[in-house]
């Protein structure tokens, strides 16, 4: 087995992963990922922007505000405080790294996304914000002297120290060969878990693994059971499903059920622009009845705001359908999870030696329901923070223990496992829940897993954190943002943040 000895281990190369490293100067840091980040993260595919209270008559109380409404009373007050303060600086960093935010005649053009009571969300090359962003970090990480990057690397297993703690991981290079790093600090930066349902928007891998390695090391995890759908993905056999961007309705696009009438009219006082999670249950229940929802964006392809969604049009014409002269299929898609690995204000988990940041880490800040476009500012800042932290850190000696060379297969896919599994989620752990539901998941998932090959690493990995969401949801009686129960519709108060 190859073995790699490095400072720090950086697992993800999102925008989360790259700005931990970047910030760890003059920490020796190993960046390592499975794919080229381009076609692979969910960074590259974020299209709406980043939430920063920057405009005129903005303020942080205002951004403030708006993320514990969406958050449904339960987002963490001091960190989503904590986060949306820091929007400023994180956007002047990004600025200095290479991104070159959109301008309009008077500065920065804010655009208006839903659930925010003001136009806020900067973008960039237009609706291509998380590519320009990924393009410009990745650009800088590799200007630095201190980061050496390990591409090809599938992260499989973390490892533990003489002392207990995490020191490093277990990864497969390209050939399937084994190799340990063992590392002073591990810092997993993977990404969400869009991948466990059949219908997501996000990249290729975001299968929860970082998470679910986490998990079976016994790490505190927090709000499993809440996961956002996107209300308009365009509906394609394509997988991830490509993302129509919210602002294409900040823009004043609308949504039409399959008589042609508006969908949202009546069902919310703000429509169109009501939060995600309203407008995905209405899209899904929709859906789940076998009819058509669409949006029709007509009047912003044949408008002044046309030329700021290129990349939406491509998507669309790619699929042989023309936005401006025709309304375009669209259904709700797992996008974003909300829970994660429980982390404090620095990004450190209940195990010494691991960190996390981005979508795989909990913050608290979104509560039940992710205010949109606020995911990349968490990124960009608590991936900034955790890597300021271990610059200033002592790290202990790095003395992992020595695997044996496991004979485990690490694609997901190779057992016929996953597709079981996506298609399970997909039934049980959508937008709209129920206990009979839950309960039939449940059984049908464990059932799964006392099936799978023992080779099987990362789809038994994955199912037990399938299990461990599917436990949450049915623990959760109530309704709350983005966790939905129609056995049990009301809002529990007593289970509100204080």
């Amino acid at each position: 087995m190859d073995s790699i000895d490095t400072d720090v281990l950086v697992v993800g190369a999102g925008a989360a992963g790259l700005c931990a490293a970047i910030s760890a100067a003059p920490r020796r840091v190993l960046l390592a990922f499975a794919d080229d980040p381009r076609a692979a993260s969910s960074t590259a595919l974020a299209q709406g922007g980043i939430a920063a209270p920057l405009g005129a008559g903005d303020s942080v109380r205002s951004q403030w505000v708006d993320t514990l409404a969406a958050g449904c009373h339960s987002s963490d007050r001091r960190a989503a405080l904590r986060v949306i303060r820091a929007a400023g600086e994180a956007v002047r960093f990004l600025s200095g790294v290479g991104v070159r935010f959109d301008q309009g005649a008077s500065g920065w053009r804010m655009h208006l996304e839903a659930g925010h009571s003001r136009p806020r969300v900067l973008h960039a090359e237009g609706d291509r914000t998380g590519r320009a962003i990924l393009e410009a970090l990745l650009a800088h990480a590799a200007g630095c002297g201190h980061i050496e990057q390990l591409p090809g690397l599938r992260v499989a297993s973390l490892l533990r120290g003489e002392d207990g703690d995490i020191a490093g991981a277990l990864g497969f290079d390209r050939q399937g060969a084994p190799v340990r790093i063992g590392a002073r600090d591990t810092v997993l930066a993977t990404g969400g878990l869009g991948g466990l349902f059949p219908f997501t928007t996000n990249g290729r891998h975001a299968g929860g693994d970082g998470l679910a390695m986490a998990l079976g090391c016994g790490a505190r995890v927090a709000g499993l059971e809440f996961i956002q759908f996107h209300p308009t993905a365009l509906e394609t056999p394509e997988d991830p499903a490509p993302l129509l961007t919210e602002a294409l309705r900040g823009a004043g696009a609308i949504l039409l059920d399959a008589h042609g009438d508006r969908l949202m009219h009546g069902a919310h006082p703000l429509s169109d622009l009501a939060p995600r999670d309203v407008v995905a249950r209405a899209v899904w229940a929709r859906r789940l009845r076998g009819e058509a929802v669409w949006l029709d964006a007509t009047a912003v392809f044949r408008g002044e705001h046309a030329g700021e969604f290129p990349l939406a049009l491509h998507t669309c014409r790619a699929h042989g359908l023309d936005p401006a002269r025709e309304p375009v299929p669209v259904t709700a898609a797992a996008h974003y999870h909300m829970g994660g690995i429980a982390v404090d204000a620095l990004g450190r988990t209940s195990l010494p030696g691991l960190w996390a940041c981005g979508e795989v880490a909990c913050t608290g800040m979104h509560g039940a329901n992710r205010l949109a476009s606020n995911s990349l500012l968490e990124a960009v800042v608590c991936g900034r923070i955790a890597g300021e932290s271990l610059a200033r850190s002592s790290p202990a000696p790095c003395r992992p223990r020595a695997p044996a060379a496991p004979a485990a297969d690490v694609a997901a896919d190779r057992h016929g496992g996953a597709a079981q599994l996506r298609e399970i989620m997909g039934r049980c752990m959508g937008p709209l829940r129920h206990e009979g539901e839950l309960l039939g998941g449940l059984r049908e998932l464990t059932a799964l897993r006392e099936r799978l090959a023992p080779e099987a690493l990362t789809t038994r990995r994955r199912l037990e954190l399938a299990i461990a969401m599917v436990r949450a949801a049915l623990v959760r009686r109530e309704s709350r943002g983005a966790h939905w129960r129609s056995d049990f519709p009301q809002r529990d108060p007593a289970a509100d943040t204080r």
